[in-house]
């Protein structure tokens, strides 16, 4: 039964590695719309409009983001839709 229990856990952690291996998309946008709970409507260079929300370091740190800025957010390339903002631009 142990050795059942540890092929389980090596399995689990070598699909967990492979999920983590997807790199997430970078790109840069403007504000365009502060909305409730730290989301945004952004704008991107490719002319998509897309959600974002603020990272928790930038939560953390209390960095604010308002109508205009410029942002870096992080997508996943499984949903284009919406996107973490992980830098405000000067």
């Amino acid at each position: 039964m142990d050795i059942e229990n540890t092929n389980n856990n090596l399995n689990n952690s070598q699909s967990s590695n492979q999920q983590s291996s997807q790199k997430a998309i970078r790109v840069e946008g403007r504000v365009l719309e502060a909305l409730p709970n730290a989301f945004f409507k952004v704008l991107l260079n490719d002319q998509r409009e897309i959600m974002g929300f603020l990272s928790g370091k930038m939560r953390m740190n209390k960095i604010t983001i308002l109508p205009g800025d410029k942002v870096t957010i992080e997508m996943s390339p499984y949903d284009q839709g919406k996107g973490r903002i992980v830098y405000r631009l000067k």
